[in-house]
This record gives C-alpha cells, sequence and structure tokens, in this order.
C-alpha cells in the first residue's frame, strides 16, 4: 500500500493519512535548528508522497512557519499546511495562556499568513479551546476568515466531544487534532472519536508514536537532551517511563512476529483504527520518514487487533501534559 490522496473530513484537500508534524524542526525536543537539514527533510517527504504538513505560530515562536515559507516557496502547489492559533507566548518563550478572543483570531491568522508567505491557510486550527470565550465566538471569527478567503478549513485541537458539536453547528469542522496512540487513547472513550465519525469529521492524531517513546529510542530520561520537553513531561519521568515500557515491549514483540520496526507497528495500529484517522508523526531525519511509511507495509487482520487490544495495558503511566 502507499500513502494515497483521501479526503481530509469535510472539505476537499486531498492529502494521505500519513502526514508530517513539524514542531520538532524548531523547538521542544532537544538539539539545534538546523536549517539546511531540516529543509531536505522537508523536500524529501513530498518526494515520498507526504504532502499534509502541520505546524503552529506557537512552535519557535513563528519561526516553524517560516521554515516552511522558505522550504515551501516554489513548491507550495504539492503540499496542504495547516496551522493553529491560540497559544500565546511572550517574547522570551514564556506561556501567556489561551485566547479565543475573536479580534486575537484576526491577528493570529494575519500573522500566520505573513510567515507563511501565503494569501490563504489550507487548514486553520485552534489549537486549544479558551475557557474564557464561547466556542461559538471563537469560531465566529475564524468562520469570518473563511468567508474573506484567508483560510480555506477549519479545525480544533484537543476540544471535547461537546466542544466540537457547538463549533461544528457555526461553521462545518474538516478535522480534529488530538493525541492518539497505543498508550495515549482517550478519545476512544471520552465521545470525541465518535463525534468526528457522526460529523464527518476527519480525526488527526499528533503524537501517534508516544512523542518517540513507542519506538524503543528513549530507554531512559538519559536519551534526551537537557533541553528536551519531555523530560517535564509527566509520561517521561523515571517512575512512568519504567512502568510504561510493557507497551514497548509488546510493540517490539508484534514488530518481531511482523518482520517490522516498532514505529511501523504503532503507526500501523492508529491506521487500522478508522479510515477517517489521518496522523501527523514528527521527525527531522529522511531515513524515520521512511520508516514511519513503512507502516503501510504492516497489515493486521480482526483477530490480530483484537488480541493487541487485549494486550495492552489498560493504564498508562502519567499525564499527557
Amino acid at each position: 500500500m502507499t500513502n494515497a490522496p483521501k479526503t481530509l473530513g469535510n472539505s476537499t484537500l486531498e492529502v494521505g493519512r500519513i502526514g508530517l508534524g513539524c514542531m520538532g524542526m524548531s523547538e521542544f525536543y532537544g538539539g539545534t535548528r538546523d536549517e539546511a537539514g531540516h529543509t531536505k527533510t522537508l523536500h524529501a517527504a513530498i518526494d515520498l508522497g507526504i504532502h499534509h504538513f502541520d505546524t503552529a505560530d506557537a512552535y519557535g515562536l513563528g519561526h516553524n512557519e517560516e521554515l516552511l515559507n522558505r522550504a515551501f516557496s516554489d513548491r507550495w502547489d504539492q503540499v496542504t499546511v495547516a496551522t493553529k492559533f491560540g497559544i500565546r507566548r511572550a517574547d522570551d518563550g514564556a506561556w501567556l495562556g489561551i485566547s479565543g478572543r475573536p479580534e486575537y483570531v484576526k491577528e493570529a491568522c494575519e500573522k500566520s499568513l505573513t510567515r507563511l508567505g501565503r494569501e490563504t491557510i489550507d487548514l486553520y486550527y485552534m489549537h486549544r479551546p479558551d475557557p474564557d470565550v464561547p466556542v461559538e465566538e471563537s469560531v465566529g471569527a475564524m468562520k469570518q476568515l473563511v468567508e474573506q478567503g484567508k483560510v480555506r478549513y477549519l479545525g480544533l485541537s484537543e476540544f471535547t466531544a461537546e466542544q466540537i458539536r457547538a463549533a461544528h453547528a457555526v461553521h462545518p469542522i474538516t478535522a480534529l487534532q488530538t493525541e492518539y496512540s497505543m498508550w495515549s487513547r482517550d478519545v476512544e472513550g471520552d465521545g470525541v472519536l465518535e463525534t468526528c465519525r457522526d460529523l464527518g469529521i476527519a480525526f488527526v492524531a499528533y503524537s501517534p508514536l508516544g512523542r518517540g517513546f513507542l519506538t524503543g529510542a528513549i530507554p531512559d530520561r538519559d536519551a534526551l537532551d537537557d533541553d528536551d520537553w519531555r523530560l517535564q513531561n509527566p509520561r517521561f519521568s523515571a517512575e512512568a517511563m519504567e512502568e510504561n515500557a510493557r507497551f514497548v515491549e509488546m510493540i517490539h514483540d508484534i514488530a518481531e512476529g511482523k518482520g517490522a520496526t516498532p514505529a511501523q507497528v504503532a503507526l500501523a495500529w492508529v491506521l487500522a483504527q478508522g479510515e477517517d484517522i489521518f496522523m501527523i508523526p514528527g521527525t527531522r531525519r529522511i531515513e524515520r520518514l521512511k520508516d514511519n511509511l513503512g507502516a503501510w507495509d504492516v497489515q493486521f487482520t480482526h483477530e490480530e487487533l483484537a488480541e493487541i487490544r487485549s494486550r495492552l495495558p489498560r493504564e498508562t503511566a502519567g499525564e499527557r501534559y
């Protein structure tokens, strides 16, 4: 199988179900900004059949959007770019909270358009719901951006089932983005995945590799750079990593039986949860892009999926954030 284009939810966007999350090219996962190297990875992604790229104004204080601008300046006709707004940060990177105020929605969009060097954003997400602003007001402002031609389609990230329905009643929502993987399955039980399916909204899974943990490439905290955000994440405490190693062991066993890599098994499991599920695993390296796309070669029977379900630990140690 290949990463064949498929319609993304309530839209005319055609993208493969495996895209690329670009956040790590700007910050959070340690290392330095290697613009030349990251540009090569972005170009290689297109050549390999990946055309869905995900960014946000909060990633690197706008650096990530600017990176895509420079990388895709002569390739915009080959890519679909999604970006997000809502997480406010100070110039020094400090977190200032969430904003879904209508005036801020418009201001953030203008800045993203400038950084991307585009007149229209393909898919514009609200990064998180603002607890102080009704969803209807924020999405109402986003709807105006569509009417003005500045945005083609709307998305939401980390919204509840109730919030999704409220937003969709104001303007059709194309995609809902939330963490989903073998160790993050909350959306199966809180009504989010069911609501998306009821409304024809594509589900875009971020961190389908558990921020790299499920690949087995992070055996302990010493494997992470000192400035890696994961060191502050509850799931990457020493105690949680030790307990969650059971996920890695199970995935490794499955991978051996399939003649695949752990990353391919973890991604193939998410793909197997429904044709309406897309994903944006992040990487900075071309070899990992190729490895991720190898997930299409891993197929599960209904019996195998049921067996995996029976083996998956019921609980994951550590909160997601």
